[in-house]
């Protein structure tokens, strides 16, 4: 076992492991430390904490000092010195004509580096672009293409629930999110309905997705052969997942039918546990919503 403790650099950024070294470190407490992109400035997301050897990226560094009042001045200025920079970079794109969307500037707390984030459809040769940069801050220069998944969570928002985006509370990782997740929700396949600010599947798909497979592991699919309690045979027209409840087609005498409502404990049927299909008018109506 060793000693670690969970370092975040963004809000809602991925946590990384550091050795507290020979420091008294607690959560929500500023610390500076040595990473890949140099010297950095973070607060701590997990205090001090004993976790397995192989769950460590070794070599594991350690951290420099307890930061102070001198280093967040620092951040500080970075952060004006950021919106200069976008402002400069901007300028730059459009004087070389390059088709691509500048959505972030950020100074590493050395001020070694000058990291730019972009969206763009393609591949960008922006290497006139890198030159003329590095002329005018004197310092390394990195353009960073991202997704809009990545954009969005950069810029944050308000989601249709009416809160602030997952993305960019929380989320510290994107999860695989699927057409099939809104298929077993029993959700409205318009694409407006289950797409995100970003444009791609919701990612609070995935919050209630392990209950509905379980939930539904125990109810019939829409169009299977049931049995009810009053003796009657029909076929499975919607399902209330939530509420387990089950509207059936019944066969009435005369060759009637009529739908009844019933609870799942009130039928029989044979068990079910395959995937559910998507036909192929939904998926051309969702045309490229799943695609990253």
């Amino acid at each position: 076992m060793v000693k670690v403790i969970g370092v975040r650099f963004r809000t809602a950024g991925k946590i990384y492991f550091f050795s507290p070294g020979k420091f008294q470190v607690e959560q929500g407490s500023h610390v500076i430390v040595e990473t890949a992109r140099g010297v950095e400035y973070g607060w701590v997301a997990s205090g001090p904490m004993d976790v397995k050897d192989e769950e460590v990226v070794q070599p594991l560094k350690s951290v420099i000092r307890i930061a102070t009042e001198q280093d967040r001045r620092t951040v500080e200025k970075n952060k004006e010195k950021e919106k200069e920079a976008f402002r400069i970079c901007q300028e730059k794109i459009q004087k070389h004509g390059l088709d691509m969307k500048l959505i972030d500037a950020e100074y590493t707390f050395d001020n070694n580096k000058v990291l730019f984030y972009f969206t763009a459809d393609g591949r960008i040769d922006f290497r006139d672009l890198v030159k003329d940069l590095a002329s005018v801050f004197r310092t390394r220069i990195e353009l960073r293409q991202i997704g809009v998944r990545d954009e969005t969570k950069i810029r944050g928002g308000i989601g249709i629930c009416g809160r602030s985006l997952c993305c960019s509370t929380y989320l510290s990782e994107f999860s695989a999110v699927s057409i099939r997740m809104a298929k077993e929700q029993n959700l409205s396949l318009n694409p407006t309905k289950i797409s995100g600010v970003c444009g791609r599947l919701m990612c609070c798909l995935t919050n209630e997705q392990e209950i509905y497979e379980e939930l539904n592991h125990h109810l019939p699919s829409v169009g299977d052969s049931v049995t009810t309690s009053d003796g009657l045979k029909g076929t499975v027209h919607s399902l209330s997942v939530l509420r387990k409840l089950v509207k059936v087609i019944v066969n009435l005498e005369n060759d009637e039918k009529e739908i009844r409502e019933y609870h799942v404990d009130d039928l029989r049927f044979k068990p079910r546990r395959r995937k559910q299909k998507i036909s192929k008018e939904e998926l051309k109506e969702l045309g490229e919503l799943e695609k990253e």
